[in-house]
């Protein structure tokens, strides 16, 4: 038997009282209103209600040890990358490697892999063998249904999925960036209860109105806080947080907490907020964790203060598993499953043919997924088009890492590299290798540094090379979470030393490949519109290789 004291704060009947909580064989045994002098306050603890924990490139193990420091217990998994990469086997990796650790790992049945057929994926999961996942106790949800089109057009395996997940009584999440009116109704009378894609107030105002679940994202590349927050105070009852996708150097500074307190600071109400961050997710996805009641999971936080939620310590099931900035989670062994089949490149394989024709130019945005289709004339050098670092036009590439292929190349804008190159193998969904880079030699040079590693983001120059090697599925780090988070840092430094602007360079880098985002992307197929649902010439004529 344990006790705890504290401000107790009760976000169901709006009050905060000094009490005493007694713990037991993992519970919460009673609850007490006791005066005492403790002044730190005891809340339920945080949930992230939509992320893929590969995009922190950390094993969900690791993932645990850093995340309990920022009072998060509880996650809504998509496995989603690892299951493009893997299939399967990859979704039952992140579910055993989860069980090693005390953080409840809420996983989904991954419903889109792959994400369209507009790529190359390294695994199928089709209806069949959603239903197998579904049928799985530690399997909680159908993940975020991409293919909205397929919804739109009622298309047969996905209406199958969605069914499969209301036999077994498992919500189905969302994923359907500006889609309104019609469209969007008919969506979600599908079924589907959730969209964490929402980048105005107008279009999450609008699916709230419709009956969907709103979650508010703020993550290492998109980051939709400011313009949703404003609904919390209205539709607190219906809204979540997440981070969808969780750098390690950001997950080393802050979690879900950090949403609680920019949501305070602009004068929402504590109660609301907390009801985002703990309570919702909860009930929504009937998670196995605690809300500080009496039989409850004893899953709960201490935390300093109700405006900057500094977490002093973290209980799951009654362990203590983070105190005063130390984790106590120790870190377990795991194998490095993988799928990289390639040979190494040459700079001739990213030439592109000049002509006269204008060229579509993908123009990135900082902060946001989506891009937009500019069309422009690259530098042209002895008959090819080349990166102009002067424009800021440079090449970007995508390779295709499960069988040996041509490379896709296009322009993109916005990286601003002023020279060298850079390159991942996390690239969603299908995490080929994607690349940007100032010449074809340098841009070569980077996607044969990830070859060489079977996975990995790196930065090149004609003078350095830096790598942090991901040889788990191509997308994860073997190593610790505060050592993934120190490379990830020293190699986004050197990205940005080349003369990237971006915040995220790499994460920005990943979602270059996102089809299912409007609106230019590129996958190891070729340029595609996301607003058209296909291939698109690169060029305004129908000349060249595309």
């Amino acid at each position: 038997m344990e006790i705890i004291q504290g401000q107790l704060v009760d976000i169901q009947n709006k009050r905060i009282f000094s009490a005493e909580i007694t713990l037991g064989k993992g519970r919460i045994t009673e609850i007490r209103e006791k005066k005492h002098q403790i002044r730190n306050f005891i809340l339920p603890g945080f949930i992230d209600a939509h992320i893929h924990i590969e995009s922190s490139m950390l094993v969900p193990s690791e993932f645990a040890r850093m995340a309990v420091l920022h009072g998060t217990v509880a996650t809504v998994s998509d496995p989603h990358e690892i299951a493009n990469v893997l299939g399967k086997e990859g979704v039952h990796f992140m579910i055993e490697n989860g069980k090693k650790v005390p953080l409840k790992f809420h996983f989904g049945a991954p419903s889109c892999v792959p994400a369209t057929t507009f790529e190359s994926a390294g695994a199928v999961i089709n209806a069949e063998d959603v239903k197998e996942l579904l049928e799985l106790p530690e399997i909680h949800y159908l993940t975020e249904m991409m293919n909205y089109p397929g919804v739109l057009n009622d298309d047969k395996e996905v209406y199958k999925k969605i069914f499969y997940a209301r036999q077994f009584n498992k919500p189905v999440d969302g994923h359907a960036p500006g889609l309104r009116g019609k469209e969007a109704k008919k969506y979600i009378e599908a079924g589907i209860t959730t969209d964490h894609e929402c980048y105005t107030y107008e279009e999450a105002e609008e699916k709230l109105s419709l009956g969907m679940k709103v979650i508010i994202r703020e993550g290492s590349a998109a980051k939709n806080f400011d313009a949703l927050i404003d609904l919390l105070p209205d539709h607190h009852e219906n809204m979540m947080f997440c981070s969808d996708d969780k750098h390690p150097d950001d997950l080393i500074l802050g979690h879900i907490n950090q949403l609680c307190a920019r949501a305070v600071a602009r004068g929402i109400d504590v109660f609301k907020v907390l009801q985002v961050a703990c309570v919702n997710p909860a009930e929504h996805y009937n998670m196995n964790v605690g809300l500080l009641k009496i039989g409850d999971p004893a899953d709960f936080i201490v935390v300093k203060d109700l405006q900057e939620f500094e977490v002093l310590q973290t209980y799951i099931d009654g362990e203590l598993v983070a105190e005063n900035g130390t984790s106590k989670i120790p870190s377990v062994a795991f194998e490095k499953p993988n799928n990289f089949n390639i040979s190494p490149k040459t700079p001739e394989d990213f030439q592109l043919p000049a002509t006269k024709a204008l060229v579509k130019v993908i123009e990135a945005v900082d902060g946001e997924l989506i891009t937009n289709e500019l069309h422009l004339k690259p530098l042209e050098k002895q008959g090819s088009f080349i990166s102009d670092t002067e424009t800021d036009i440079l090449k970007i590439a995508v390779v295709n890492r499960y069988e040996n292929r041509p490379p896709a190349v296009a322009f993109i804008k916005n990286f601003g590299l002023k020279k060298g190159a850079i390159a991942s193998s996390v690239a969603h969904d299908s995490h080929n290798i994607i690349a940007v880079g100032t010449t074809d030699e340098e841009l070569c040079t980077a996607v044969n540094l990830i070859i060489e590693n079977n996975g990995g983001i790196c930065a090149v120059n004609r003078e350095d090379k830096r790598i942090l090697p991901l040889p788990v599925a191509g997308i994860i780090s073997d190593r610790n979470g505060w050592e993934t988070g120190k490379l990830y840092q020293e190699i986004d430094a050197m990205a940005k030393e080349l003369g990237s602007t971006l915040k995220a360079p790499f994460m920005s880098l990943s979602f270059m490949a996102l089809l299912v985002i409007p609106d230019l992307k590129i996958s190891d197929k070729g340029l595609f519109s996301g607003k058209k649902f296909g291939f698109v010439d690169i060029f305004e004529e129908k000349t060249g290789r595309y």
